[in-house]
């Protein structure tokens, strides 16, 4: 028998997030596009991402017919987060029009089929994260040093547009869901599978994140 669902965070009501959950405003609109894989998936942080934002939205999917529409929102500039040829670092972005921040969600492999199949995504600028960003998220393995979960890549990514801003307290449900997992699983299994090695940053197959600029 399957356990009663809370309706906003999906978690089960024994374990809802929502008291952790905060209701920041932001100058940014992120757009986030979720590959369909990712939602039942029970570390699903862009959904998080996205309940703490006031000015965001998640969309569901793997072919997004009204992309256009999202993508010529009036008055913002929008541009996609993600590595590539051409993209440049946030920072460098000029502040005179407030941007909407495009961000897939996915394994790599299911991102980049996100962006296959939907081509007015190539037309966007493409932009990266800073380096130095260093993940929370210790139960997934990432596929290089330095990535992040779509959550810690949005936090970074406002972090950089909106400073002195920060936008920490959205990672306040993401520690508390990490937490509770290691909790369940107990500390010596956790150990044994989860503990970052030098071999744990390679499997392209895990949940990325984004990897820092390349300048």
């Amino acid at each position: 028998m399957s356990r009663p669902l809370c309706r906003r965070c999906c978690r089960p009501l024994s374990h809802c997030l929502c008291a952790l959950i905060p209701s920041l405003d932001s100058r940014t609109r992120v757009l986030i596009l979720q590959h369909p894989s990712e939602v039942k998936h029970a570390l699903n942080t862009a959904r998080l991402a996205a309940l703490g934002l006031v000015n965001a939205e998640l969309c569901v999917g793997e072919v997004f017919a009204e992309l256009q529409g999202w993508l010529e929102r009036p008055g913002y500039q929008s541009c996609l987060l993600f590595p590539g040829e051409g993209a440049q670092p946030l920072a460098s972005l000029p502040s005179d029009m407030p941007l909407q921040l495009v961000v897939p969600d996915g394994t790599w492999r299911k991102a980049a089929k996100l962006l296959h199949m939907n081509p007015l995504l190539a037309t966007l600028p493409r932009v990266t994260l800073a380096e130095g960003g260093v993940s929370r998220y210790r139960l997934r393995k990432a596929p290089m040093a330095g990535a992040l979960s779509t959550i810690e890549a949005i936090v970074q990514a406002l972090d950089s547009l909106e400073a002195p801003r920060q936008f920490g307290e959205l990672l306040r449900p993401f520690e508390a869901l990490i937490e509770g997992q290691i909790a369940a699983m107990g500390e010596d299994v956790f150990k044994r599978n989860h503990a970052v090695g030098p071999a744990r940053h390679c499997d392209e197959a895990d949940k990325s994140a984004f990897p820092p600029a390349r300048e």
